[in-house]
């Protein structure tokens, strides 16, 4: 009888040790690449164009520059400069922070990336032009990419980005250089909701190992007699 316990709880103890080697079997997953373009040399100088394709060098989607902004950042994990350093690219906010001009870029996202982006699909929100309305209402799918952030890629896709207003916006000109150009609906939009639009501040630190960037907007004032709204 303790013979055949012992038995017994050998090949218990062997079925439950290979148990978890099984499992893991069942948690192998394929992954399939598939060819998007061919990555360019990301630029040290100058600005990319209106309709320069990107991938994200952090979040890792695909997307469409529509134009660039100049902002001031202020990154508190930067040490300062003298108080002495005369550098215009470099202006003092209260004694802590030093901010330094730098380019962002308004970005058209690949909805096809939505499910693999590892944080909240990026939106942009608008104040009603209407007077009398306080309503808001938002456009999925658009960014605020540093300059240092964008790698740049070709294709000969003419439909290289899947959004809502990419057709709107951008037109394929295999002449031009990117090769996708603005439309006039582009240029319009941008100078009808540029106050919204327009980013001056973007501040950045690093709290318990998170690095985090805050991008404040002013996007408008309705008010009456009685009350006042800021948003």
């Amino acid at each position: 009888m303790e013979l055949a316990r012992n038995l017994v709880t050998c090949k218990l103890k062997c079925y439950f040790l290979k148990a978890p080697k099984k499992i893991c079997l069942y948690h192998v997953r394929h992954i399939r690449l598939a060819e998007v373009g061919k990555l360019e040399t990301p630029k040290l100088q100058g600005k990319y164009e209106t309709g320069q394709l990107i991938l994200h060098r952090v979040f890792g989607y695909r997307g469409v520059i529509l134009f660039p902004w100049t902002a001031r950042v202020y990154d508190r994990d930067i040490p300062n400069k003298r108080e002495g350093n005369t550098n215009d690219h470099y202006n003092s906010v209260g004694k802590e922070v030093k901010g330094r001009t730098h380019t962002f870029y308004q970005v058209l996202i690949d909805q096809r990336d939505y499910p693999f982006i590892r944080a909240q699909t990026e939106a942009v929100t608008f104040l009603s032009n209407h007077e009398s309305s306080h309503s808001l209402y938002t456009v999925p799918g658009l960014d605020y990419v540093a300059h240092e952030d964008v790698l740049p890629y070709t294709t000969n896709e003419k439909t290289a980005l899947q959004h809502e207003l990419f057709d709107k916006f951008l037109v394929y000109n295999p002449n031009q250089e990117p090769c996708f150009v603005a439309q006039e609906t582009l240029r319009a939009w941008q100078k009808k909701n540029h106050s919204w639009l327009e980013l001056s501040d973007v501040h950045k630190e690093t709290t318990e190992n998170v690095r985090v960037t805050v991008i404040p907007f002013y996007m408008g004032y309705r008010g009456s007699q009685t009350t006042a709204a800021h948003w």
